[in-house]
């Protein structure tokens, strides 16, 4: 018997504006009610309309270390770090734990990236956990039914790249190939239509650069050529998605210093290297930026125990965030999920 209501006895605005108050943690459960309700839950109108009347939530999805398993003397760790998705909510300071990818059970590939595309997770190359071999594998987390389904591998093997994400589609540029020969090529991933796209290529070649959107530009900021190992530029290329165009801007990033995970926008619209905040975040500096938050992961030393902090602005004070034992892993990347 199929329902004819949304909800049995409410009009339907009034049940149209109950669900839309549910918390995202509760999609999965609610979305098994009936079919009118799942189709619903996983629209894109749904998803806009909550975000629209501020219903949404904004999560912090990291890549972090997982909890290692040491040798018998208790010292020593039993192998390599093994990476999963940690999730933080601000507003109840609340962590959870996104379940694993099922092609890789035992941890994520390492040195994945990820972006949020219309409150979904997507997680993208990296390496493979056991042969430390580049990968082209594309995984999309739905958080309404908390599942990773398969999109389409990326169309040649990319490592160490900057990735953005501006309307449903994903932006990719720079890294380096299977030959750690660097790149200057970018392509787009439509996560709706699950295709790839080829875009101009950038200016100049750009390894382990760092990719960010603002308004409608795609931002890919330092990074270094085949032929200059680490040898960071202080340059930046900015795609204009409206044009298809690239521009160079010169002077956007301090020449040497990496780029990886720190990158932040001031209020002057010039970038800033969260590392440089704080002394206990110098080392190690992971950062994802939360509405008027940012959620800055590091360590004051190399080696020593990292910590996460919540903090409002490039000169604001960082407030420690309390955590279960099992999220003090060093965090790899990260990024913001509108759910």
């Amino acid at each position: 018997m199929q329902m004819t209501e949304l909800i049995p006895g409410l009009p339907e605005e009034l049940g149209h504006e109950c669900l839309t108050r549910l918390h995202y943690s509760t999609h999965r459960v609610a979305s098994r009610v009936c079919r009118r309700w799942q189709d619903m839950l996983q629209s894109r109108d749904f998803y806009n309309h909550r975000k629209q009347s501020g219903r949404t939530h904004k999560p912090a999805c990291l890549v972090q270390a997982l909890p290692v398993q040491t040798r018998v003397d208790e010292t020593k760790p039993a192998g390599p770090p093994v990476y999963g998705v940690s999730v933080f909510d601000p507003v109840s300071g609340s962590w959870d734990r996104v379940d694993p990818v099922p092609k890789y059970p035992h941890g994520l590939p390492p040195f994945c990236q990820v972006t949020a595309c219309e409150g979904k997770l997507v997680l993208m190359g990296g390496w493979d956990p056991a042969s430390y071999q580049p990968v082209r594998d594309v995984f999309v987390y739905e958080f309404t039914t908390q599942r990773w389904t398969r999109g389409k591998d990326m169309p040649e093997t990319r490592s160490f790249f900057a990735a953005g994400e501006f309307n449903g589609r994903v932006y990719v540029a720079g890294g380096h190939d299977q030959n750690k020969n660097a790149l200057k090529s970018a392509r787009v991933y439509d996560v709706r239509e699950n295709e790839w796209s080829e875009l101009p290529g950038m200016s100049q070649e750009r390894d382990e650069c760092e990719g960010f959107v603002s308004g409608s530009e795609f931002w890919v900021v330092s990074g270094y050529g085949t032929d200059s190992q680490g040898g960071f530029v202080g340059c930046a290329e900015v795609y204009e998605i409206g044009s298809g165009q690239w521009r160079r801007v010169e002077d956007a990033w301090r020449a040497g210093q990496c780029p990886r995970s720190c990158v932040g926008v001031g209020k002057d619209g010039k970038l800033f290297c969260w590392g440089d905040c704080d002394s206990r975040v110098r080392v190690g500096t992971s950062a994802v930026e939360l509405g008027p938050w940012a959620l800055v992961s590091g360590s004051a030393y190399q080696g020593g125990a990292q910590g996460s902090f919540l903090v409002e602005g490039q000169n604001g004070k960082l407030r420690n965030v309390e955590a279960p034992d099992e999220f003090y892993g060093f965090v790899q990347s990260g990024c913001c999920v509108e759910i």
